[in-house]
C-alpha cells in the first residue's frame, strides 16, 4: 500500500480529503472536476484493474468548488475474483482522505421505488459476510483499525442529513429515499424467491458491491456517505415477464448521472460543515 501511495503522491499535486467511488455507468460524476489529473488503474503499482462494462478504470484527481477530491471511475467486485476489492480505500486513507462517498446501481426491492429513484443508504445487510466472505477476514492491520469495528453507524448520520437537505433544495425530494441496501456476491441477478427473502429480511434494494468499501472505510475511521441509484425494479412476482439486464442498468445510470452530479458537487462544497466522525456514539453488541 505504501508503494502505491508514494507513487500517487509523487505524481499529483492534489491532496484530496474526499474520495468518491463511481458505480456502474456513473463515471460521468467525475466530469465536473477542474485541474484534472487522471491515472489509469493499470499504470498504478499494485492497483487492481476493472473488468466490468461501465467501469472505466481510472483514478481522477481534481477540484470541485475549491475542494480537492479523488474519483474512482470503476470499482472492483468479489465476483471478478479479487480478494482485495477494498485496496483503494486504504490507499485513500494513507493519502489523507477523511470522507468517502460510495455510489452504486441497485435493484429496488421495495415496491415504492421507481426506476431512477435515488436511495441514501441508511444501513446495509452484508450477505457474503454472513457466509464468511468478509473483507476484514485474516490478520488485522492495527495501523488502520481495531479487530472488531462497530458497524451500527457505518453511514454517517450527519452526512446523510446534509445530503437529504441538499436534495430537498434541488427539488429532488419526490424521488429520494433513505433506506437499506443489501449486498449479494453475484455475478447474477436474483431469483424471485431470493428477492422475496431479501425483502422479508429488511432490504429495500440489492446490488453486488459497496459493502466491502464501506466496511474498510469505517474500519479505518473514514466518514461514509452511500448513494444508490435504482436502475431496475426487482420482480417479486412469478407472473412478471420482464427480465433485467446490465445494458438497461447502464442506460438508467446515464440518465440520472447529471442529477447525482448536482447532488455531489453541492455535497462536496458543504461537507466541511459536518464535524469529524465521533466513534463514541457506537452501539456495541456480541463483543468477543
Amino acid at each position: 500500500g505504501v508503494e502505491t501511495e508514494e507513487w500517487l503522491l509523487s505524481r499529483t499535486r492534489h491532496r484530496p480529503k474526499i474520495a468518491i467511488v463511481c458505480g456502474s455507468g456513473l463515471g460521468l460524476l467525475a466530469d465536473s472536476v477542474s485541474n484534472k489529473q487522471t491515472f489509469r488503474y493499470e499504470d498504478i503499482p499494485n492497483f487492481p484493474v476493472s473488468t466490468v462494462p461501465g467501469h472505466e478504470g481510472c483514478l481522477v484527481f481534481g477540484q470541485i468548488k475549491g475542494k480537492s477530491c479523488v474519483f474512482m471511475q470503476g470499482r472492483f467486485h468479489l465476483y471478478e475474483g479479487y480478494s482485495f476489492v477494498t485496496f483503494p480505500v486504504r490507499i485513500f486513507k494513507l493519502m489523507g482522505v477523511e470522507t468517502i462517498t460510495v455510489t452504486n446501481a441497485s435493484g429496488g426491492l421495495c415496491q415504492d421505488f421507481k426506476v431512477g429513484d435515488i436511495m441514501v443508504i441508511k444501513d446495509h445487510i452484508n450477505l457474503p459476510g454472513f457466509a464468511g466472505q468478509h473483507t476484514l477476514c485474516g490478520p488485522n492491520d492495527e495501523r488502520f483499525g481495531i479487530r472488531f469495528p462497530c458497524m451500527s453507524d457505518a453511514y454517517s448520520k450527519d452526512l446523510r442529513k446534509l445530503v437529504l437537505d441538499i436534495t430537498a433544495e434541488l427539488g429532488y425530494s419526490n424521488f429520494v429515499h433513505e433506506w437499506v441496501y443489501c449486498m449479494v456476491s453475484g455475478p447474477k441477478f436474483e431469483t424471485i424467491a431470493e428477492a422475496r427473502m431479501l425483502h422479508i429480511l429488511g432490504s429495500d434494494s440489492v446490488g453486488m458491491s459497496t459493502v466491502p468499501e464501506v466496511t474498510v472505510a469505517k474500519h479505518c475511521g473514514l466518514r461514509v456517505l452511500g448513494l444508490s441509484l435504482i436502475t431496475n425494479k426487482v420482480s417479486l412476482d412469478y407472473s412478471h415477464e420482464e427480465k433485467v439486464n446490465h445494458e438497461e442498468v447502464l442506460q438508467i445510470s446515464k440518465m440520472r448521472a447529471e442529477m447525482l452530479q448536482n447532488v455531489l458537487v453541492t455535497f462536496i462544497a458543504r461537507s466541511h460543515q459536518v464535524e469529524t466522525i465521533n466513534n463514541s456514539n457506537c452501539i456495541y453488541s456480541n463483543a468477543v
